[in-house]
């Protein structure tokens, strides 16, 4: 299986986009898979159902921070490399998909799905057939997980 199948399948047992990315690619870190889900979990639904940037972009940005990521607050290139790094696969994220914004990605930019503030209720969605079938989280979290893992293989020597 590779990676965008694997975020797919944490998708489908319930873990949110984030969680689900961060996941996928849990072996190349050295964190445990426990660690990272709660450092993913605040990330769901585009920050705490905010319905801001997708849980997928998020994802994949905690981890390009953890493989590639500076700790140096005075960085300088490294830190622009990084930002480098974050700004190219979110940019290819929201040319495939038209936006990083969950709202605009679940198509919830009106309506009375949203709160006079233009985000949502902080509670989760339960989990059906139907939610399936009528979200694209599924396939964007892999969508996500294959941009991540083809920047990771293609930049292995060089980062």
């Amino acid at each position: 299986m590779n990676r965008r199948e694997i975020a797919m399948n944490y998708f489908s047992e319930g873990y949110n986009c984030a969680q689900s990315v961060v996941l996928a690619f849990a072996d190349l870190t050295d964190m445990d898979s426990e660690t990272l889900v709660r450092l993913a979990s605040s990330f769901g639904g585009g920050l705490g159902r905010l319905r801001e940037v997708c849980g997928c972009v998020s994802g994949m940005s905690i981890i390009a921070g953890i493989l590639y990521g500076y700790a140096d607050p005075k960085a300088g290139p490294t830190k622009n490399n990084h930002y480098a790094r974050i700004q190219e696969l979110a940019l290819q994220f929201e040319k495939d998909n038209g936006s990083i914004v969950c709202r605009t990605l679940l198509g919830l930019s009106s309506g009375t799905e949203l709160t006079e503030g233009g985000h949502d209720v902080p509670i989760a969605a339960v989990r059906t057939e139907e939610y399936y079938r009528k979200r694209p989280c599924r396939e964007l979290v892999g969508m996500a997980a294959g941009y991540l893992e083809d920047y990771i293989n293609s930049h292995e020597q060089t980062d």
